[in-house]
């Protein structure tokens, strides 16, 4: 077992290495992801480069092209548009269902995830225009912590998987919309959640969530200072 984990780990590694390129903007959008050039930086093999780059489709993070290999999602692709549309449609509904089920430690975890978010810098250092990881996470935790109590499994593992393909479209709207209040937007979130006011909540989880989608068609990201051309 041991010499199987040392040997997965180079392709552990280069996944979390390239998956952190993805999501901090070191590649346009659009721009090519060449495994042959991947390989050489990562130092790892042609064949562990392309489970990557195929692991990364699967998340939404890379899209494999006929002709042209993989590349990164294009920023005002209708690809994000459907995500936001699907969420819109179905977490609401959850949150509907979670303030009429939940409970008073349904209402401590909301709490405390929205005192994490509220707590952690938005960036790592002053001048970035993407998400931290630190905030992305709490960001997600929070998200979840306010479904939870829905109950139904089904919906929160639709939950997770749109939550997923959506994160780089997040990424990228911190760029398209550097003015917008997160955490206004956030505090709204919970206390409307808090007082049992589902039908309000909803409606501000929709606005939440269109604002996203609405940053990405109206204003694209800039190009940026890639690290290799496309």
């Amino acid at each position: 077992m041991r010499e199987r984990d040392n040997e997965e780990a180079p392709s552990v590694r280069a996944y979390a290495s390239l998956r952190a390129a993805v999501l901090h903007g070191e590649f346009r959008p659009g721009q090519a992801l060449k495994p042959q050039e991947l390989a050489g930086e990562l130092g790892v093999s042609l064949a562990v480069v392309r489970e990557c780059l195929l692991r990364l489709v699967g998340e939404g993070l890379a899209e494999r092209l006929p002709n042209r290999g993989f590349v990164v999602p294009e920023a005002g692709d209708a690809r994000w548009q459907v995500i936001a549309e699907a969420r819109a449609a179905v977490e609401p509904t959850m949150l509907r269902m979670a303030v009429g089920r939940g409970d008073l430690e349904g209402e401590t975890r909301v709490r405390a995830a929205h005192h994490r978010l509220a707590g952690t810098p938005l960036y790592e250092h002053d001048g970035d225009v993407h998400f931290s990881d630190a905030w992305a996470a709490a960001h997600h935790g929070f998200h979840r912590a306010l479904l939870d109590e829905c109950g139904n499994e089904v919906l929160l593992d639709t939950f997770e998987r749109l939550w997923t393909a959506g994160e780089l479209s997040r990424r990228w709207s911190a760029v398209s919309a550097p003015a917008r209040d997160y955490l206004a937007e956030h505090r709204r979130l919970e206390q409307l959640a808090l007082s049992r006011q589902g039908e309000a909540a909803a409606g501000a989880l929709v606005a939440h969530l269109t604002a996203t989608a609405t940053a990405l068609t109206e204003r694209p990201p800039p190009s940026g200072h890639p690290r290799k051309d496309a």
